[in-house]
């Protein structure tokens, strides 16, 4: 893996959500992006593999932003980071309904317990990797409660459809 171009990328998707330039440790979420970065997301419905390919397709764009001209081939076909999942999925949410991608990537991150975790504070990182396995895995309620998208009333077990119909099912709900 090529570290520099790791960093570099990593900087660019924070940059995506969250100002880089905080000079406060309140205001900045480095532990907890990096964790987000390191955490590969998995697909285990069908068409999730959607999610993933919108999220490798960050790099692309990535690539374009920096103008780099060199495709590192090993580097492209690399997992899909569970950071790269939400950011994407935050521009669908853009797309879809109103708000920033950046709000929706921490209004995200809230409906997991997680968004609050800044810099200043030490938190659980083996609880946060726990979170992240409950979506991956669908370890969460029926209901959403505990996933990306938390519902008061579902009519389908949210465990079992893909992320797209649990997004819709939000918005139509919120």
């Amino acid at each position: 893996m090529n570290q520099p171009l790791d960093e570099l990328y990593l900087t660019w998707l924070y940059s995506q959500v969250g100002s880089i330039r905080a000079v406060h440790p309140d205001r900045t979420h480095w532990s907890l992006i990096r964790q987000l970065f390191k955490k590969e997301f998995v697909w285990t419905v069908p068409n999730d593999d959607n999610r993933v390919e919108d999220g490798k397709d960050l790099r692309y764009e990535f690539m374009t932003v920096n103008e780099l001209d060199e495709l590192d081939r090993e580097w492209m076909s690399l997992g899909c980071s569970f950071l790269e999942m939400l950011i994407a999925l935050s521009r669908r949410l853009s797309f879809e309904a109103e708000g920033e991608p950046s709000w929706w990537f921490w209004k995200l991150l809230s409906n997991l317990g997680i968004e609050p975790y800044s810099d200043s504070m030490t938190y659980d990182a083996l609880r946060v990797d726990q979170i992240l396995d409950q979506v991956i895995w669908r370890r969460y309620a029926r209901d959403g409660k505990g996933g990306l998208f938390p519902l008061r009333r579902s009519r389908r077990d949210q465990r079992k459809i893909e992320i797209w119909y649990q997004l819709n099912e939000y918005l139509l709900e919120n």
